[in-house]
């Protein structure tokens, strides 16, 4: 299988999406680095990194696209009442090397994580910056959920998130979907599809339609950080 190498500039330029691979769905480049630039040059396009720690670096655009419109999130009865039991309680840009890390933790079955050392510290670099957020849940003082991403324009890149408890990361995500609802962010980017986030409201798109979105989107100032720096979630759901 051979797939076009990225030059070493930061600001080498990517392939066309056109030429990304059916099978593995998405593949379209090898190596580059995880400088800020080139990833946030990425995101722009719609193009992510997902690699283990023995392959090269690997980037990724797979068709069909899985979002979700932020309006359109489902909240179960059961996420609803747990949220409003009042135990919870939600903040933004607080922990995010503590989330990254716990998203990084393999979870049951996993005999490894993509999340590398040289992931998480990229995505940190970049929060440092202003474009990587997080959204945290707390309960007793404690992470029990999170959810991270990057923010360009009027879209969020959702990278990865973990629950600590039962539904932190539903409460995590709901609570995300409200914040963007709030910036007036429309897309919500889930990279690609499980039965999970398809239960939580999200679908699939054609790439010439993602495409097409996200080219509106990232254009524009970003709406995320004044949201979040001016945070006030409602209290129950």
């Amino acid at each position: 299988m051979l797939i076009p190498r990225l030059g070493d500039e930061p600001g080498a330029p990517f392939p066309p999406s056109s030429e990304a691979l059916d099978e593995p769905n998405g593949l379209l480049a090898g190596g580059g680095d995880l400088s800020s630039q080139r990833l946030l040059n990425a995101y722009r396009r719609g193009i992510f990194p997902w690699y283990s720690e023995d392959s090269p670096i690997l980037w990724w655009s797979p068709a069909p696209r899985c979002v979700l419109y932020p309006q359109n999130v489902y909240i179960s009865s059961r996420t609803r009442r747990r949220f409003n039991t009042g135990r919870y309680r939600l903040s933004v840009n607080r922990a995010f090397p503590e989330v990254i890390r716990a998203c990084a933790e393999p979870r049951p079955g996993d005999h490894g994580t993509w999340i590398t050392p040289g992931m998480e510290q990229a995505y940190i670099d970049l929060h440092g910056m202003g474009h990587a957020h997080s959204l945290e849940v707390w309960t007793e003082g404690k992470l029990a959920g999170g959810i991270y991403g990057i923010a360009i324009g009027s879209a969020f890149f959702g990278e990865s998130m973990f629950s600590g408890q039962a539904d932190g990361s539903k409460i995590a995500l709901i609570a995300l979907c409200k914040l963007l609802t709030r910036a007036r962010i429309g897309l919500l980017d889930c990279q690609v599809s499980n039965p999970h986030l398809i239960r939580m409201g999200a679908v699939e798109i054609d790439r010439e339609r993602f495409e097409s979105e996200l080219s509106r989107a990232v254009c524009g100032p970003d709406r995320f950080a004044k949201v979040a720096a001016a945070l006030d979630f409602e209290h129950r759901w």
